[in-house]
């Protein structure tokens, strides 16, 4: 029984060592795969190869075996990041009416159809660009139902969720989709007459 001990003792020792040695290299390899989230993939990478300590045969190959795990613990952590949503801020969004800022900003001041005027501007490349700045949560709904004639019902069968979880879904999509018009269109230069 004692022997186990002094042997568990020297593979933590050495399991240490390694890890002092490694760290450096760990955090760079895992700033430039998952940027901000270094710290916590580092982290779970330690927390993973200490857990599987008893899996490392030749010690000499433990820088490796280490920067091995560490690349699973980004590819983890970026998979995980991909399926999140980016946060929206809905407040802003709810709040935001084209109609309204189209007739306060008056972005074509010679115009009498001033609404008009300022969609006729979008080709159907810029509406695609809208889109793609959209969550994929609220762009999907969004394309089938006003772009490919899909009911709402229809719509929550296709996706698997409820009815009122698509409504609702279509309801922001619209607002984030009106807001990302008004902004794609002055970062891009579309509220300038004559661009078109």
């Amino acid at each position: 029984m004692a022997d186990v001990r002094l042997i568990e003792t020297d593979q933590k020792e050495a399991f240490r060592r390694l890890v002092r040695a490694e760290l450096p290299h760990l955090y760079a390899i895992a700033r430039s795969l998952v940027g901000g989230d270094a710290e916590d993939a580092v982290q779970d990478c330690m927390l993973k190869a200490f857990e599987r300590l008893d899996q490392l045969r030749d010690p000499a190959a433990g820088a490796a075996w280490l920067r091995r795990i560490l690349v699973n613990c980004c590819r983890d952590r970026l998979r995980a990041r991909a399926r999140q949503p980016a946060p929206v801020d809905f407040d802003e969004a709810e709040n935001f009416s084209l109609y309204q800022k189209i007739a306060y900003e008056d972005p074509f001041p010679y115009s009498d159809s001033l609404h008009l005027d300022f969609l006729q501007g979008f080709g159907p490349e810029d509406v695609r660009a809208v889109l793609l700045r959209l969550p994929e949560i609220y762009r999907v709904p969004l394309v089938l139902v006003h772009m490919h004639g899909f009911l709402a019902k229809e719509t929550a069968t296709a996706l698997h969720v409820p009815l009122g979880t698509v409504l609702a879904r279509l309801h922001r999509g619209r607002k984030l989709f009106e807001k990302q018009m008004w902004d794609y269109a002055k970062e891009t230069g579309l509220l300038k007459e004559g661009v078109r």
